[in-house]
């Protein structure tokens, strides 16, 4: 048993991404739950991802990995949004451009179609929810402001980081230290809220 508030719990993270898969182990462990991955349970259902917004899909996800596992299931689901795009690639941020592109080919892409945009606003997006045996949902959404870079710079992070420029910190996502990103990323945000409201749920 925990000593903490609450009690902890076991939960199902529903997805096959390593980074975001170690961002939840980090901030729900701190919390004294303990983490598994779909995988680990053996779990190989890909829901389709049939919503039109973020939250619809963040909902399937963890729906449907909750039915398969029978514990609380968190399911992430997030994207970048260009103003001068109209939101896109928005709910298809990870297939943008088609399947099997690399995350260079397609931030590479973005550039490609941002070429003599003067309106370089945009942000990243993430929904994050829980959803319980019982039905009970928890959900939560965090968003990161910034701008589309002109080049990519920087190796860190993953996906669009390299071209996602943040002007108070004068570099872009891919040149923040993991402890930067996860302070402020739109997931780290999400992850955050949403633990809070698990706390109180608990």
């Amino acid at each position: 048993g925990s000593t903490k508030e609450g009690r902890s719990m076991k939960i199902c993270a529903a997805t096959g991404n390593a980074g975001k898969l170690r961002e939840l182990r980090r901030i729900l462990e701190a919390q004294g739950h303990e983490v598994v991955s779909q995988k680990q349970l053996g779990i190989t259902i890909e829901p389709e991802e049939t919503g039109t917004t973020f939250a619809e899909n963040a909902l399937i996800k963890a729906e449907t990995i909750c039915k398969a596992c029978g514990l609380p299931t968190i399911a992430d689901d997030s994207g970048l949004c260009v103003d001068a795009l109209d939101g896109a690639p928005g709910i298809h941020t990870a297939r943008y451009g088609g399947e099997g592109l690399t995350d260079q080919e397609r931030y590479m892409l973005l550039l490609e179609n941002m070429k003599g945009q003067m309106t370089r606003a945009a942000k990243f997006v993430s929904v994050v929810t829980c959803v319980f045996p019982n039905a009970d949902v928890v959900s939560a959404r965090g968003e990161l402001f910034g701008a589309i870079a002109y080049a990519p710079i920087g190796a860190g992070g993953f996906g669009y980081d390299p071209v996602f420029y943040l002007p108070e910190y004068g570099k872009t996502s891919a040149e923040l230290t993991a402890e930067e990103k996860n302070a402020i990323s739109h997931r780290g945000k999400a992850f955050r809220a949403m633990t809070a409201r698990l706390k109180k749920l608990l």
